[in-house]
C-alpha cells in the first residue's frame, strides 16, 4: 500500500507507556501510519489541526482538556475525522457523552490488539464501532434525548424526500452498529438489497458515509 493511501492515525493518552505501546503496534501495520501523539485534549486539538488525521484514538480522562471536550472541538473543525474513544472505563456516561460529541467508536483499553486495529479500520471505512456491553443501551439513550437538547445542538432535519419504511428500518440497524451482512441476516433480505437501501439512506440524508448518517439520525431523533 502506498504511503499516501495509509490510514493516518493520531494517538491521544496521558500515559506515555500506552502511547508507546499502541504506537508501536500501529507502526507495524502496512495500511496505517502514526501521524502524531498528544498527552491531553488541548494538544489533541492542535495535533489534529496540524496533521488532519483519518482516525484519532482518544482517551477520556486527561489533564488540561478531557477527551470528550477535545472530540467536540475537533469535530467542529474536522467533521470527516473519525474519533474512537479509548478508555479503561465501561461507563454509560462516558459512552453517552462520547457519542453526543461525535465519536464513532468506543473501545476499552483491555481489548485485544486485533480489536483495536480492526476498530481503526472500521472507523476509517465509516462504520460505527462500540465494543462494549453498554453500547446498545446508551445508543437508545442518545436517541431518546429531549427535543429541547436536540434543538440546542442541531436543527431538526428536513428531508426533501422522506425515508421509506424499509430505509428507516435499515437506518435503525445501522445505528446499532450492524454491518450489511448482519442487517441482511436479521431482516432476511439479501446483502445486495441492504447495500442499495444504505446507499439511498445516505443520499436522502446528504451524508458521505454510514457514521455521518448514524450521527445525523441520532441527533435528529430519527432512530429509537
Amino acid at each position: 500500500m502506498l504511503k499516501e493511501e495509509k490510514i493516518k492515525v493520531v494517538l491521544v493518552d496521558d500515559q506515555t507507556m500506552i502511547r508507546q505501546g499502541f504506537g508501536y503496534v500501529i507502526g507495524l501495520q502496512q495500511d496505517m501510519i502514526l501521524k502524531g501523539e498528544a498527552s491531553n485534549g488541548k494538544e489533541a486539538v492542535q495535533m489534529a489541526s496540524e496533521t488532519r488525521p483519518d482516525v484519532i484514538l482518544m482517551d477520556v480522562q486527561m489533564p488540561v482538556m478531557s477527551g470528550i471536550e477535545a472530540t467536540r472541538e475537533i469535530m467542529n473543525v474536522l467533521p470527516k475525522t473519525k474519533i474512537v474513544i479509548l478508555t479503561t472505563f465501561d461507563d454509560q456516561e462516558y459512552i453517552y457523552q462520547g457519542i453526543r460529541a461525535g465519536a464513532v467508536g468506543y473501545l476499552l483499553k483491555d481489548a485485544d490488539v486485533e480489536d483495536m486495529l480492526e476498530t481503526i479500520r472500521a472507523a476509517h471505512r465509516g462504520e460505527a464501532i462500540y465494543k462494549t456491553s453498554l453500547a446498545a443501551h446508551v445508543l437508545s439513550k442518545v436517541a431518546a434525548t429531549s427535543f429541547e437538547q436536540v434543538e440546542n445542538e442541531a436543527a431538526k432535519l428536513s428531508l426533501a424526500e422522506p425515508l421509506t419504511e424499509r430505509e428507516q428500518e435499515i437506518l435503525q440497524e445501522m445505528a446499532y452498529g450492524l454491518r450489511n451482512e448482519e442487517i441482511a441476516q436479521k431482516l432476511v433480505i439479501s446483502e445486495g438489497t441492504v447495500k442499495s437501501h444504505v446507499h439511498r439512506v445516505l443520499q436522502k440524508l446528504g451524508c458521505a458515509d454510514r457514521t455521518h448518517a448514524v450521527v445525523t439520525a441520532l441527533r435528529n431523533r430519527m432512530v429509537r
